[in-house]
């Protein structure tokens, strides 16, 4: 069975690695972005669920997730953030998940697999 690739954004090399290091613990494979116009500038082929931070110079998580739905209209999406950008209800609609930093390892591995099963069903 093929792992599943997740795409990871975050402009903080010290989060990238570690998101890159838990998934990839977890079974998935990971390609990681450090901002939203390297993921666009690679392309959206094959990335079944995409993992970005929301506060990132250029595109933040919330444009991004805007623009990878226009190329992939089910593509499951989460947002981290270490800053208070989810209390905007209207710009969260469309997001599978949100995680504040710290946030539980654990957790973000459970919602992906489940992103990834509802997605198959």
């Amino acid at each position: 069975m093929n792992k599943p690739l997740v795409a990871i954004v975050d402009d903080d090399p010290t989060v990238l690695a570690s998101l890159v290091e838990l998934l990839e613990s977890a079974e998935f494979r990971t390609r990681s972005f450090h901002s939203g116009d390297a993921l666009l500038a690679y392309g959206l082929e094959g990335v079944e669920v995409l993992i970005s931070d929301i506060g990132m110079p250029g595109a933040d998580g919330f444009e991004l997730r805007d623009l990878v739905r226009q190329a992939d209209p089910q593509l499951p999406v989460f947002l981290i953030t270490g800053r208070h950008e989810i209390a905007d209800q209207d710009r969260a609609r469309g997001i599978d998940g949100f995680l504040r930093k710290p946030f539980d390892g654990h957790a973000l591995v459970a919602a992906v697999r489940k992103a990834l099963s509802d997605r198959e069903s």
